[in-house]
């Protein structure tokens, strides 16, 4: 078979050239020429007169079978929670993240549990598991191997149910995979992989396409899953061309502060699932656990309530989840007053600045403002806006908020409090947790939604203004500060 040829193609135009240039010559875009395999089409067979050839009849949509799609567990609940339910056979999963977050040792234990799960086909190895082939690029066996022996995986049954690849080379890669037969393929990472037929380097935008596209070759192919680990930009997005992310069928993030030990799995894209589940670990000495109750995973102790520090009711998917609100607020020492958030977006925070100030009597433009989410998360519902303001509130006049205390709702740009969804289940968590006020919009509690006026020993405070809600969180008994 001859070796493929590669050309540059425009991203924007489609036209080729023989060798890279900045600026397209059919189009005048710049940086749009990406190298590309250009293979040779296969010649079809003519078909005989009156004849349809070999193409496929069309079906009426009514008739369409949908097949069956079994799901390949990974043996973590919360990572089958994000995929919705498992893998799907013939899908290409696409794991990004920071360095250092967790992402290998995340595969690593996925690909213990799939390999051990009971009912796997036997391969002549010991072992009932199935096999897993893990492709590793980035590290050698043996810093594979004492990553495993921390995860405690070398002397359990995935010390053998587990098929170690160091290799770079994707077409040694699919060879290997096609002798093995293999359940499901990991390749760690899509950023260290190449083909010889073309000629960049491992990591640029020809390489990186190409290499997804036969490996999505192979899953479809076969029906195996495979999953890829990519690397992220200093920007948090996923390094590569965006079709890359187009190519995959699942796009799965992990977040979380390396410094923390809280780690959030998000699905940003998912052709099989939903895209709104949010999977909770705790990273340790021995790899990543599952957290037992992720509502409570956000919460600080049971301390004093301190000004500035407000608890919000939020849903990420199905999931509620009580995370706090810290917000600190200092008059501006000389030039312009900083504002700073971190979880937070930037825009919400500057728009509820000026909606207190507005709205509320709390004036804030004079002031420096640092706004976070405790635990490294970053929430982007707007949920959040109440118990950020109450926080805000809460710090420039130094009256911590009411124990026991939580608080969910959007503000407008009028000062008033909107409804969120998802309220009455938010307020069920809460008193399962032990609060006992809750300060929400006033109306219903969502689509469908009638908001009762307690849950349990849950009471429920409806405002309809900001400025009521924050009359009614804040504790009495502190001095204001001059201005407030």
């Amino acid at each position: 078979m001859a070796r493929p040829t590669s050309r540059y193609v425009c991203q924007v135009c489609a036209e080729s050239f023989l060798r890279w240039e900045g600026q397209c010559r059919a189009c005048g875009a710049w940086n749009t020429l990406v190298e590309t395999l250009v293979r040779e089409p296969a010649h079809a067979r003519p078909a005989a007169a009156g004849s349809a050839g070999d193409a496929a009849a069309p079906t009426p949509l009514r008739g369409l079978a949908e097949p069956e799609l079994v799901r390949r567990t990974t043996g973590i609940g919360e990572l089958d929670r994000v995929l919705g339910g498992g893998l799907v056979p013939g899908s290409l999963v696409l794991l990004g993240g920071e360095p250092g977050v967790g992402k290998s040792t995340l595969v690593l234990s996925a690909a213990a549990g799939i390999a051990t799960a009971d009912g796997g086909p036997p391969v002549g190895r010991p072992g009932n598991g199935a096999p897993v082939l893990y492709a590793s690029g980035e590290e050698s066996a043996g810093q594979l191997r004492l990553r495993a022996s921390r995860l405690g995986l070398t002397d359990g049954p995935a010390g053998d149910a587990i098929l170690v690849l160091a290799e770079t080379d994707v077409e040694r890669i699919l060879e290997r995979a096609m002798t093995v037969h293999p359940v499901v393929l990991v390749v760690d990472s899509i950023q260290t992989v190449s083909l010889d037929a073309l000629d960049g380097p491992p990591g640029s935008v020809g390489q990186v396409r190409e290499s997804a596209l036969r490996l999505l070759q192979y899953a479809k192919g076969e029906g195996i899953p495979v999953v890829l680990v990519g690397h992220v930009t200093k920007d948090g997005g996923l390094a590569g061309p965006k079709t890359l992310e187009h190519l995959v069928d699942a796009v799965l993030t992990l977040e979380g502060e390396r410094g923390g030990g809280m780690r959030l799995l998000r699905a940003t894209k998912n052709r099989f699932g939903s895209t709104e589940e949010v999977g909770v670990f705790a990273m340790g000495e021995d790899g990543l656990h599952e957290v037992a109750d992720p509502a409570r995973a956000f919460l600080a102790g049971d301390g004093p309530a301190a000004p500035g520090s407000a608890i919000a009711a939020t849903l990420e998917g199905s999931r509620p989840l009580l995370v706090e609100v810290q917000a600190l607020v200092a008059p501006a020492a000389y030039g312009m007053p900083r504002r700073t958030a971190t979880g937070i977006d930037q825009n919400r925070l500057a728009l509820l600045l000026a909606v207190l100030a507005r709205r509320a009597g709390v004036a804030l433009a004079s002031h420096d403002v640092y706004a976070s989410v405790a635990g490294g998360l970053a929430i982007e519902e707007p949920a959040l806006d109440l118990p950020l303001a109450l926080a805000l509130a809460s710090s420039l006049r130094d009256r911590p908020v009411l124990p026991g205390t939580v608080a969910a709702g959007e503000i407008g740009l009028l000062g008033e409090l909107r409804p969120v969804s998802g309220l009455v289940r938010r307020l069920r968590e809460a008193e399962r947790l032990g609060f006992e006020r809750a300060i929400v919009p006033a109306g219903p509690g969502g689509p469908g939604e009638r908001l009762p006026d307690s849950i349990g020993r849950l009471q429920v405070v409806s405002c309809r203004t900001l400025r009521e809600a924050v009359g009614l969180a804040l504790a009495s008994g502190a001095a204001q500060p001059v201005g407030s």
